[in-house]
């Protein structure tokens, strides 16, 4: 699924992949097999290049936790290997679940739609201008270009040197290198091909960009809540911090107290966010324990304090499962 311009590969895409594999008309290595597993599961994900701990998972549970060196070393027939393709196929859908991976695919359309927008461009060509102006001297050397090319960025749909190397060619071919020094609209004259020849390149050949983004679906929510252990060792650590504090909490204010201390454990989009969804989500539920505190009931058991826990975070999940929260990283 998609939003504002990201996609979300969250393993469903994997869970329908065909798992008939042409190329094994003969026996192949271990090496040879994920080699070919990774670029099959990349080519289903738009050409995304598998995130480390997700490809070093996958191989793990496809060498079944052994020595991967003695299984890259193994001769597998075509039976095994699709088996093991199967085995990488499923592991990465599953991490892909737990963690979904948020990309912008650049294809070219972005710049397309800019370029094909007179008003449109020339505001953009206006606006770089004059952030890249500081000095309001009304020029700009030729080389301030590559610049205003990083000033745009993804979310203008062009890609990082880093991913797109041709980049520094289109550039150099459009003579914009230079210390030659443009005015505004000379400016704006030479941004023009350049961003059509990345809108063509791109076009040809979408590249897939890994977002420091993550997603809050409430997925993880649910892990915790299934997870029983894991639920009242938090608990039982809110506790003990409030015993050691000046005021005993009653239930709801426990309960709010355990949310916000250790909403990155229970799967909770960060109360610091500037999102206005979160907002909106901590308002919601801390009306709802308000309303909690204003009930009469007996508090004293901590089974009755376990379920009322667990009825707040099933609402969470429920709610970030129908509105997902996107939420910048540090990554």
């Amino acid at each position: 699924m998609s939003s504002t311009g990201l996609t979300i590969f969250d393993g469903a895409v994997l869970r329908s992949i065909d798992l008939n594999l042409p190329e094994l008309d003969h026996g192949v290595t271990g090496s040879q097999l994920l080699e070919l597993s990774e670029s099959k599961v990349s080519e289903s994900l738009s050409g995304l290049s598998l995130p480390p701990h997700i490809k070093e998972a996958a191989i793990s549970r496809v060498s079944a936790g052994g020595d991967d060196v003695s299984f890259r070393r193994t001769e597998l027939n075509r039976e095994q290997a699709t088996e093991k393709f199967g085995v990488f196929v499923s592991a990465v859908a599953d991490a892909l679940t737990d963690t979904p991976v948020v990309v912008s695919i650049l294809d070219g359309s972005t710049l397309k739609l800019i370029l094909e927008d007179e008003d449109d461009f020339a505001m953009l060509a206006e606006h770089l201008f004059t952030d890249l102006d500081e000095k309001d001297k009304g020029k700009l050397p030729k080389s301030q270009l590559r610049k205003a090319l990083s000033l745009m960025g993804v979310d203008m749909g062009v890609p990082p040197l880093s991913d797109f190397p041709i980049l520094d060619d289109i550039i150099k071919k459009h003579n914009a290198d230079g210390d030659e020094e443009l005015g505004q609209a000379q400016f704006a004259e030479l941004l023009q091909p350049i961003l059509q020849e990345i809108s063509d390149v791109l076009h040809e050949k979408p590249i897939t960009i890994v977002q420091n983004v993550e997603i809050f679906n409430g997925s993880r929510i649910r892990k915790v809540l299934a997870d029983e252990k894991t639920l009242k060792c938090l608990v039982e650590k809110t506790v003990l911090e409030d015993s050691n504090g000046k005021d005993n909490q009653g239930r709801a204010d426990l309960i709010k107290t355990l949310i916000m201390k250790n909403g990155k454990e229970l799967g909770l989009p960060p109360v610091s966010s500037e999102n206005e969804s979160v907002a909106l989500l901590y308002e919601t539920i801390q009306s709802q324990l308000n309303k909690r505190d204003k009930e009469p009931s007996d508090a004293s058991t901590e089974e009755e304090f376990m379920d009322a826990l667990k009825d707040v975070l099933t609402k969470f999940a429920a709610m970030l499962e129908s509105t997902p929260v996107y939420s910048t990283t540090n990554l």
